[in-house]
């Protein structure tokens, strides 16, 4: 583990975020995860591709 990630864990333990942060961070992990599982049960929609826009 990096020295740098220790120190940050120091930080925290002694400073922790605040109630509102947890739940905002919370919040997006969660968002993430249910587009990950929508897009694992259902796949990726094709409309939804970017089409190849090479010139000829």
């Amino acid at each position: 583990m990096n020295p740098t990630w220790l120190l940050r864990m120091k930080r925290w333990v002694r400073n922790p975020p605040s109630g509102r942060q947890v739940r905002i961070v919370a919040a997006i992990v969660a968002a993430g995860l249910v587009l990950a599982g929508i897009e694992w049960l259902w796949g990726w929609p094709d409309w939804f591709t970017v089409n190849n826009l090479r010139r000829p």
